[in-house]
């Protein structure tokens, strides 16, 4: 075999392995999961490298920087892959920063924090939204939140008790966003939604068994499974003493609204929903509702979308988070590389759905 006919083969493996397309187009999410070493330079990189694109037949890649100088190879001295890529380094810092907030008894301040890390107000306040999604002020807001949760659900102390250890300055404060962080008053959230009167049902369709729930504010649940007593214990475990009640034949037909969208997902019905979460889980949901039946979008590109384009692994946690399967598509967001990755109620799931909305299509 001679001289050219290898380098083709050669180039043509690199070609065919899908960690080249995130060289190619210098992929700086790929970052940190590999290394690519050129073998006419003697040196390795980064997928993010912004040095003059290597031919495909020099380039070997490794799984470790370790791994690739063992192998002979020298750090580029451009995008330096001996050291932590800049948005790690961004991600240490406000991980930091984020631990300093939950630790605190008083949010503190930009200038605070900004003091701490060495950055000014304004390029800090940018520097976190752009890693979690949420300026400080709204992370501090979101962990008084959890903490109010935590402390109404351990029943220690009145309701006002609560929300001061949480942090929040008068109580005032954290019932003007009570609803959209509990959905119900905080008294209904300690008593684990006692009084609140939940309808559910739970039926078959052919993805399996589903579960319907709604609230007095829309449908509130939408879950898939394979055991029907396992969906109805996961409701039960959200609302431990809510007052669960059968559905009747309106509720019904609620119930096979939902399941037309399983089944003919190019229908595009309307429900009214009761959606709770953060405010950065907000924005991501809406986000996803806004992506049509039969297309996909990126982690990536839904950070990019909501304004946050270094929070992708944040987006992937609110898709993980949504309680309300099809009604919030997050079965239409995908990896980079076209990569199902997770589904809260099976990747098998995701597939059947997604193959279903690209046939309507």
């Amino acid at each position: 075999m001679n001289m050219t006919t290898r380098s083709e083969l050669q180039a043509a493996a690199t070609v065919a392995d899908p960690r080249w397309a995130a060289v190619a187009s210098r992929d700086a999410e790929a970052d940190g999961r590999f290394f690519y070493s050129v073998r006419t330079t003697g040196v390795y990189c980064r997928p993010s490298c912004g040095a003059r694109m290597p031919r495909p037949e020099n380039v070997a890649f490794h799984d470790t920087a370790a791994d690739a100088e063992r192998a002979g190879f020298r750090p580029c001295r451009r995008c330096r892959p001996d050291a932590l890529a800049p948005a790690q380094q961004q991600a240490e810092l406000v991980a930091r920063l984020c631990r300093e907030i939950e630790a605190a008894e008083q949010p503190p301040t930009l200038a605070m924090l900004a003091e701490r890390a060495g950055l000014s107000p304004r390029h800090l306040q940018r520097t976190f939204k752009a890693v979690t999604g949420l300026t400080p002020r709204a992370w501090a807001a979101a962990q008084r939140g959890r903490r109010v949760r935590a402390a109404l659900e351990r029943g220690e102390g009145s309701v006002t008790d609560a929300i001061y250890d949480a942090g929040y300055g008068a109580p005032s404060r954290f019932y003007e966003a009570a609803d959209d962080l509990l959905g119900m008053t905080p008294g209904a959230w300690r008593a684990g939604g006692e009084g609140a009167d939940i309808r559910f049902a739970i039926g078959q369709c052919s993805l399996g068994a589903i579960l319907v729930a709604r609230s007095g504010r829309g449908v509130c649940a939408i879950a898939l499974g394979d055991d029907p007593d396992v969906l109805a214990a996961e409701l039960q475990a959200r609302f431990p003493r809510a007052r669960l009640i059968g559905g009747d034949a309106d509720f019904e037909r609620l119930v096979a609204q939902v399941v037309g969208l399983i089944e003919s997902p190019g229908l595009g019905t309307e429900l009214p929903l009761d959606v709770r979460g953060t405010a950065f889980q907000q924005r991501v949901w809406q986000a996803l509702r806004a992506i049509p039946p039969g297309r996909t979008a990126s982690y990536a590109e839904i950070a990019e979308r909501i304004g946050a384009p270094s929070a992708t692994r944040a987006v992937a946690q609110a898709c993980a988070a949504n309680p309300l399967a099809v009604a919030i598509p997050c079965h239409r967001v995908v990896r980079r590389d076209g990569g199902l990755s997770g589904y809260r109620w099976g990747v098998e799931r995701k597939q059947a759905l997604l193959d279903r909305e690209g046939a309507a299509r």
